[in-house]
């Protein structure tokens, strides 16, 4: 019994760790205290088997893994976008933002999941991390939807669904790693990305559709007396019209100064012209506009012009994500500063939820670090290959084997554990079945994503449930009592959007082209047909034939044949001419080198 133990640790030590959290124990308890019980007993066992590679010095290397996780960069971007969310929602701008388009929306069923939706994308396309993401929009959204009498599980699934939009919309953390061990070009993991996340956010709006006339009392349209703005939709297309041809006139303009920069300036010349005529419209209630296009114009806009500003830097090359998310913070207080909305009392708050939001994702991957290192020292890595081995069906077989296997393993492991350990793996496998690694890292990407949907284990449920309210409170709107919102609920409102999410994957496997277009239309030629001939240099000599050079006399004389021209390349000396029309060699006195420059030897 023993021996069976030690020689089957890694499963064993896989399905503790489900039991472990299906007790209810924290994520990042559960995984740390997995790994280290069974670094304990994978020390006392390892006499008995050889795949036991532990050792109580190896404990010594735990101060590093976890320094690792510190010391990383990239995480950075979790407390700077998580104070840039938590800070607009403090400050009371991203309600006034979600509002706003919600009432933009506001007479059709569903308007808010929409706009949540919508916004989440956005925030996708900025944050680049699930759990800023996440919590952002929870923080933002959840209390406005639950305001207007949404249905908790279709709020919750909404939000969670959204902020995971992060694990695949560029530019992404994941895809960035992704394609890093995968060693593919992160731009062509971006162009890959690009389409099936759009095809997913459209997916979540189709169901969203849906469910307005399945139950068309979850996802109710805003009262009348919520529409405070009005109608006006028709000013609001009039006046995007106006500053749509007026960036076109712009970037004509500037067209012949500024080359491919001028289709960027002109629309920030019409955005610019836009909103100022906004405000003063407002300001000096001209009421050229409706109330709702000078609404929406005037706070869609600074949100807009903060997500363009920092995804715009990410994706020139000017910053990287952690910066991006630097100025996106700094960005946010200005913006609640303008707004006459920044006070110490907001600093105050935000930097106290940022600290501890950010120290509930640090203790998660921490003890992914834990646990990885015990899985690692039992070879449940090589487990984990030796199951994709003996799958059967070829290729078709590995995809369904590796994404069952990521989908399971995303539940307990975080990404970068993933990354590091897993994909390294799968990579070489997949390559040599010519499965394209860029599509793969694609499809693993919204697998990932999927996993961290799934109850009862998904990280992004974890997530919504630090933010979202766990005891009846005041809305500081209506001043009406608002239930709480329970976890059963978090996870039945995931679940539509865990079976959309799974369609998508099929939907990729299926039609590959949703990322292929990656290479565009190519030249057309069959690398198969390609043919290099090397011509050989000169006759054979010493058994080696064609590895000679031409003896122009004076060479070296290195055995073989194997000679250099003669001469001192630095002074005049003799070119071999091609055969004149009577058959003779001609030669051609060459120029003494210049010393100014380094010689050529062609």
């Amino acid at each position: 019994m023993i021996e069976f133990i030690a020689e089957n640790l890694a499963p064993i030590m896989f399905m503790s760790l489900i039991v472990f959290l299906l007790l209810g124990y924290p994520v990042a308890f559960s995984l740390a205290a997995n790994g280290l019980l069974f670094f304990v007993i994978g020390v006392e066992l390892a006499p008995l088997s050889d795949s036991i590679n532990l050792s109580w010095p190896l404990l010594n290397a735990m101060p590093e893994r976890l320094w690792g996780v510190m010391s990383n960069d990239t995480l950075l971007a979790i407390p700077f976008f998580t104070f840039m969310g938590i800070v607009l929602e403090r400050s009371g701008m991203a309600e006034d933002l979600l509002d706003t388009i919600g009432q933009l929306f506001g007479p059709v069923r569903g308007g808010l999941a929409y706009a949540v939706i919508f916004v989440g994308a956005l925030l996708a396309a900025t944050t680049g991390v699930v759990a800023a993401s996440v919590i952002a929009m929870g923080l933002i959204s959840l209390p406005i939807m639950l305001r207007y009498g949404y249905d908790r599980r279709v709020a919750s699934g909404v939000i969670a669904a959204s902020g995971t939009l992060a694990q695949i919309i560029p530019p992404s953390l994941v895809l960035i790693v992704l394609a890093d061990q995968l060693g593919r070009s992160v731009g062509d993991m971006y162009a890959g990305a690009l389409i099936p996340g759009l095809v997913l956010t459209g997916l979540y709006m189709g169901y969203i559709l849906l469910m307005t006339f399945v139950r068309r009392d979850s996802m109710p349209a805003l009262p009348l007396e919520a529409r405070s703005l009005g109608s006006g939709v028709t000013s609001l297309a009039i006046a995007l019209a106006v500053a749509a041809g007026i960036a076109y006139a712009a970037h004509v303009y500037l067209s012949p100064t500024h080359g491919e920069n001028a289709d960027i300036l002109g629309a920030t010349v019409g955005v610019i012209f836009i909103y100022v005529v906004a405000l003063v419209d407002k300001t000096m209630n001209i009421n050229m506009m409706s109330r709702l296009a000078q609404q929406v114009i005037i706070v869609l806009i600074p949100p807009l012009a903060l997500i363009f500003l920092v995804l715009g830097t990410i994706f020139l090359g000017i910053a990287t994500p952690t910066e991006g998310g630097a100025m996106g913070a700094v960005g946010a207080l200005v913006m609640a500063a303008a707004k006459g909305r920044l006070t110490m009392d907001v600093i105050r708050s935000a930097l106290t939820a940022t600290t501890r939001l950010s120290a509930f994702v640090l203790f998660i991957l921490i003890g992914a670090r834990v646990f990885s290192l015990t899985f690692y020292g039992v070879n449940g890595h090589l487990w984990v290959e030796h199951l994709l081995v003996s799958m059967p069906g070829g290729e078709t077989g590995f995809l369904i084997a590796v994404n069952v296997l990521v989908f399971f393993l995303a539940f307990f492991l975080d990404f970068f554990e993933l990354a590091f350990i897993i994909v390294p793996l799968l990579a070489p496998a997949a390559d040599k079945l010519g499965i394209d690694l860029i599509w793969f890292g694609v499809l693993l990407g919204i697998n990932m994503q999927t996993s961290f949907m799934h109850p009862p284990f998904g990280f992004a449920l974890f997530y919504l449930r630090s933010v979202a309210a766990k005891v009846p409170y005041l809305d500081k709107v209506t001043g009406k009592k608002m239930e709480p919102v329970t976890t059963a609920q978090i996870y039945w409102g995931a679940v539509p959007f865990v079976g959309i999410q799974i369609i998508m994957v099929a939907l990729t496997i299926m039609f590959p082209q949703m990322v292929m277009h990656y290479k565009g239309e190519g030249s057309g030629v069959d690398p198969a047909t390609i043919k290099i001939e090397v011509p050989g240099f000169g006759g054979s000599s010493g058994g080696l034939p064609g590895l000679t050079l031409p003896d122009n006399g004076g060479g070296l004389g290195l055995p073989g044949g194997l000679q250099l021209p003669g001469g001192n390349p630095l002074e005049g000396g003799t070119e071999q001419k091609p055969a004149d029309q009577n058959g003779q060699q001609g030669t051609e006195q060459k120029p003494a080198g210049d010393l100014s420059s380094p010689p050529s030897f062609n």
